[in-house]
């Protein structure tokens, strides 16, 4: 019997405003504990979310997966680093690119797959400036205005 579509879907709302996407991933995360449990009740803030590198492995910090309620003696930790998997060619294209001036990896979407694992939507990304932002903000705009009709 197949599974049931996830609804849990945890954005940082932000990332799209502040960054401007050049490439990206969905990544496996390795949680421990009653994490998984949090995150299928929805209970996780993806706000001050960044990947760094250590050891040739990549993490996410800032994460915020809060305590799960019913949980006894395995409670995690609600703000630690989390480790991402990623195939080893992926994380080389991305570490070589992290070296380059002004390029970061940011945390843009918390999401269950359809077989049961939670996933991160991670993204390349350059910080936009102000002027960027209100280039955004006005063709969002003009679109908005066009469909309207």
């Amino acid at each position: 019997m197949p599974k049931a579509k996830s609804t849990v879907q945890i954005n940082h709302r932000r990332a799209s405003h502040d960054y401007e996407f050049l490439e990206q991933y969905d990544a496996g995360i390795v949680l421990v504990g009653t994490e998984i449990k949090s995150l299928r009740a929805g209970r996780a803030s993806l706000q001050d979310a960044f990947c760094y590198f250590a050891g040739g492995e990549l993490y996410v910090k800032g994460m915020n997966i809060a305590t799960y309620l019913q949980g006894s003696w395995g409670a995690h930790e609600p703000a630690r680093d989390r480790k991402l998997l990623l195939t080893r060619k992926e994380l080389r294209r991305l570490a070589q690119a992290v070296k380059t001036k002004g390029l970061t990896i940011v945390a843009v979407r918390l999401y269950i797959a359809a077989n049961g694992y939670a996933k991160l939507h991670i993204a390349l990304a350059r910080g936009k400036k102000e002027y960027d932002k209100r280039q955004t903000i006005k063709e969002n705009d003009i679109r908005r205005e066009l469909e309207r009709g």
